[in-house]
């Protein structure tokens, strides 16, 4: 009588780590840029309450852009509107992150102060 053996074959296992460490290095190279996406809406909706015009709302980003240390976008980049009585600051822009070869993945952020 037999007993059925249980459990994950070795290339089951080299599978699974594989997808694993590649799944780990994509996410390595994801997880700064969107820290510096968090940095970016924060210093958009500090420098649209803290402004009241046009030049001062690029001029505080900067700023905050000096402080924080992203690189994706400035003051310039910004499109802001009056909404009422409040100023918004929108951006967009995007990340591409070279996995390999001719293999890119393109992020796309985009964000306001609103």
């Amino acid at each position: 009588m037999k007993l059925k053996q249980r459990g994950i074959s070795l290339i089951g296992l080299l599978f699974v780590g594989i997808v694993l460490a590649f799944t780990g290095v994509i996410g390595a190279q994801v997880f700064p840029t969107f820290i510096e996406y968090q940095a970016i809406i924060k210093a958009a909706k500090k420098a649209a309450a803290d402004s009241s015009t046009v030049a001062e709302v690029r001029n505080n980003f900067d700023k905050a852009q000096a402080i924080d240390d992203f690189k994706a976008i400035a003051g310039k980049d910004l499109e802001v509107s009056k909404n009422g009585d409040k100023i918004v600051a929108s951006f967009a822009y995007t990340k591409e992150i070279h996995l390999g070869g001719p293999a890119y993945l393109l992020l796309k952020y985009a964000g306001s102060s609103n």
